[in-house]
């Protein structure tokens, strides 16, 4: 009989954000697998080190951290493989996703690849977003406005359009687009009400209004910008 594979979201940083759920699967995995950087620890890992069961099988998918896609698909593909071989063989297989497995999470390659071989269940986690309105203690939206997350990879001239047409925005991903973010947002008239996040829900949680950001951004990084409604 084949396991389970589970996407389980682990939230954004701090231990005491994982669900119960998660927390359960977790601690009776049979197997364990999560994306980790070429060089350093796996910061997803790291996050639920403490409720690791001792003895866990662990399947690190070591992830280039390039701009290219094409080595991140092929470590996903051998991740892939080994995953669905460890379920076939019964074992239940904890897949650990920091965030939310499916915003902007590195589970959908896996689940993209597994789904319809194996069974597979996610399990939601806190994401980024909620932990950097809650560090910039800030509402994001109210009434009927809506919120657009708009990633900093854009063109730059595409992300002032975008902006110039929003209520409430999200902004991911900006690390070395930053600069272009900030001009963008400027562009946009929106500064003012712009909130710079870094390492949200962690000790080192840096929260601002972008004017005062630092020069450069973290990799966890985030800039969010209330709509109007949401300070009323």
């Amino acid at each position: 009989m084949s396991g389970i594979v589970y996407g389980v979201g682990v939230g954004p940083g701090d231990p005491e954000l994982i669900t119960l759920k998660a927390h359960r699967l977790i601690s009776e995995a049979d197997v364990v697998a999560y994306p980790a950087p070429d060089s350093g620890d796996s910061f997803a890992r790291r996050i639920v080190a403490d409720f690791l069961p001792k003895g866990v099988r662990e399947i690190p998918m070591i992830v280039p951290m390039r701009v290219e896609r094409f080595p991140a698909q092929d470590v996903y593909d051998a991740g892939a493989a080994e995953i669905s071989k460890a379920a076939k063989a019964g074992k239940n297989v904890v897949v650990l996703c920091e965030g939310d497995p499916f915003f902007y999470g590195s589970f959908m390659y896996l689940f993209a690849r597994l789904s319809g071989d194996i069974e597979m269940q996610v399990v939601p986690g806190v994401s980024s977003l909620g932990a950097v309105t809650a560090a910039a203690q800030t509402p994001l939206c109210a009434r009927e406005e809506t919120l657009s997350v708009l990633p900093a990879t854009l063109d730059e001239a595409e992300l002032v359009e975008r902006l110039n047409r929003v209520n409430a925005v999200a902004m991911m991903k900006i690390g070395r687009h930053f600069a272009k973010a900030k001009r963008a947002i400027d562009a946009a008239g929106l500064t003012d009400r712009a909130m710079f996040v870094s390492h949200a829900s962690l000790p080192e949680q840096h929260a601002c209004p972008l004017a005062d950001a630092p020069e450069t951004a973290p990799y966890f990084s985030m800039i969010v910008i209330p709509g109007r409604d949401a300070h009323v």
